[in-house]
């Protein structure tokens, strides 16, 4: 079952209050749903503060308290973890330094809290190592993960949390996603299932990919271009070569990040089609659904968890030094093909 952030919240106090609170929680949802709100109120809970109000003596919903921001609540017994790595991978070596800090005491024995953003970046190493963490947590320890992508951790960690899965925050459809669903509906209306096709639909995507790069090389080269002009004369030639060196990772960085999130509008769309097949509710793309349902009813439904474990397949080995082009065709071969 799903839930609002703050109906989430509530039920935590609950079992906060009855000393039944769990030591992980996994918190899924859509990019927008709330999920770093709800760690951040999660945080102050167990460390005095952050209570939400009740109804008012009308009886009236309250009135929201805004969360203090998650990064703010860093210390040095709360930690936070976010891909930062150029491959926007969470390593071995991040879950490592965390485990240290959670074993360390905490000042007036305050909850020790580690918080994973993107949980499902952490590559097989860090995953494993967390694991150990999972399973034999340090006393008064918290630990939050957060993911829009829950079926991409190990199920080993998936068992060991309790999920709160969140409502709302559609983000799927911005910064170009609307566009690609509606390329995507297009092209498969005309035809899904066959080589050509996947053709076809490879070659919306990797226009989609080509220009989000365009966009992204030519606005670093403008805030290089800004920077270099403002310090030129007042620094090295070394350091504006650092400088032009991280405006390079920066803008492959922020390329890589867009890509992914075409890779969920892209996992959402296929998604779909088998929550149509099966009767589900909860689309991510509501109004692609009569047309997706013509497309769903030429599939069985393990025909269309191959594809998904496809996409998956794809986006495992995108996140390699594969060469782009070749591994997206082979996958959209294998995934529509």
């Amino acid at each position: 079952m799903s839930y609002e952030a703050h109906r989430a919240l509530e039920l935590i106090e609950s079992a906060h209050e009855r000393g039944r609170m769990a030591h992980a929680y996994l918190i899924s949802g859509a990019n927008g749903s709330g999920k770093e709100q709800l760690a951040a109120r999660l945080i102050e809970l167990v460390n005095g503060g952050g209570k939400t109000a009740g109804t008012d003596l009308f009886g009236e919903e309250p009135v929201e308290v805004e969360a203090t921001p998650l990064d703010a609540l860093e210390s040095g017994w709360v930690r936070i973890l976010r891909p930062q790595m150029k491959s926007r991978r969470i390593g071995v070596e991040e879950i490592r330094n965390l485990e240290h800090s959670l074993h360390l005491a905490a000042p007036g024995g305050a909850y020790k809290v580690g918080v994973i953003v993107e949980a499902d970046r952490m590559n097989d190493q860090a995953a494993n190592a967390f694991l150990k963490t999972l399973e034999e947590p340090p006393k008064k320890t918290l630990l939050l993960l957060l993911t829009a992508n829950p079926q991409r951790l190990l199920s080993t960690i998936l068992s060991r949390c309790v999920l709160v899965s969140l409502m709302g925050g559609r983000p799927l459809l911005e910064q170009g996603g609307r566009e690609l669903v509606t390329a995507l509906n297009q092209t498969a209306k005309r035809g899904f299932g066959t080589p050509d096709s996947a053709m076809q639909l490879k070659a919306v995507f990797a226009t989609f990919l080509s220009r989000i790069k365009q966009d992204v090389e030519a606005a670093s080269k403008l805030a290089q271009k800004e920077e270099m002009k403002t310090y030129k004369d007042g620094t090295d030639g070394a350091w504006l070569k650092q400088r032009e060196v991280f405006y390079k990772a920066a803008a492959e960085s922020e390329y890589l990040e867009s890509r992914n999130r075409m890779l969920d509008v892209l996992m959402a769309w296929m998604a779909d089609l088998l929550r149509i097949k099966l009767g589900a509710s909860g689309l991510d793309f509501p109004d692609s659904a009569e047309l997706l349902r013509v497309v769903a009813e030429q599939e069985c439904e393990a025909a269309l968890l191959r594809r998904m474990e496809a996409l998956d397949e794809m986006r495992r080995t995108l996140e390699t030094n594969a060469f782009e082009p070749l591994a997206i065709e082979v996958g959209f071969l294998k995934a529509f093909g």
